[in-house]
């Protein structure tokens, strides 16, 4: 006589109980994530109130140092006055455009280099020198150098951002595909897959990690890249706001153009988040 496997549970475990420490847990985590955001709204209105009382009581010069509410009233009158250089959601587009190539640009050519040099001795060999000496160079002085040679165009602002980005994702690429499993390249290697097939199956999908924990870093740094670019010479973008409301002494304008870089910033690291959890589901869950 046949009979069907069924689950069962551990003997001595009751599935009541058990129910109930999942729904205690369940709990407490609903807790945590609540007592988390409150505390965060605390701190901010600890930070905001005490900045707001310290410049209306004249503790700090709010010439100097603004106030939240004239800022907050900063960033109302450029959204529904504009601001010096246009309407502000286009100097926003321009910034995030000239960010946006910046990040491709880099990311795509740190991984391919990274993987390349990282799978080849030889040439990891030869151009490890040439890539040191590349990153020792301030690359905020190469703003400049692309101001010079690129105009005041968009040109000179990517330029500037690939540079930022291309030595972060570079070296994490490089490191992620030395620091692949050297047991799982054997095993390929010995099931007689080429060095391509390691290269696609196994090596990248080792270095992968690496490679998206670097892009939340590289995208600030491509933002960085452009709003300097912007910055140094330009005719449209937040880093001009910047540069104008510093030449008119204007505290309020770049406490507000700081605030819309954050706010960017923060959009931007979310979507990189949404997909880096969808690219890595394998990954446990961190506790």
């Amino acid at each position: 006589m046949s009979t069907t496997p069924q689950q069962t549970m551990p003997s001595g475990i009751d599935p009541a109980s058990l129910a109930q420490v999942e729904r205690v847990a369940q709990k407490r985590i609903r807790q945590r994530h609540a007592l988390v955001i409150t505390l965060r709204i605390v701190v901010l209105v600890v930070v905001l109130g005490g900045w707001e009382l310290s410049a209306r009581l004249k503790w700090i010069d709010p010439f100097f140092f603004s106030m939240p509410s004239a800022i907050f009233d900063q960033i109302i009158d450029w959204f529904v006055n504009g601001t010096s250089q246009g309407p502000l959601l286009t100097q926003v587009w321009v910034t995030l455009e000239e960010t946006g190539l910046g990040f491709i640009i880099g990311s795509v050519a740190g991984v391919f280099c990274g993987i390349v040099l990282g799978r080849n001795k030889l040439l990891s060999d030869v151009f490890s020198l040439y890539i040191k000496i590349a990153n020792s160079i301030p690359r905020v002085v190469l703003g400049s150098v692309f101001v010079i040679a690129l105009g005041l165009g968009m040109a000179s602002k990517v330029a500037l951002a690939v540079v930022m980005v291309f030595f972060v994702v570079f070296a994490n690429a490089f490191q992620g595909v030395r620091e692949a499993d050297r047991y799982m390249i054997a095993n390929a290697q010995i099931l007689g897959a080429s060095r391509r097939q390691v290269t696609t199956s196994v090596v990248i999908p080792s270095a992968l990690s690496w490679i998206l924990a670097s892009l939340h870093v590289s995208f600030g740094f491509a933002l960085v890249g452009a709003v300097v670019g912007e910055f140094l010479g330009s005719k449209q973008g937040i880093g001009l706001l910047i540069s104008t409301a510093q030449g008119a002494f204007n505290a309020s304008g770049v406490f507000a153009a700081m605030i819309v870089l954050a706010v960017v910033a923060l959009a931007a690291d979310y979507l990189l988040t949404a997909v880096e959890q969808r690219l890595l589901k394998w990954r446990p869950a961190a506790v």
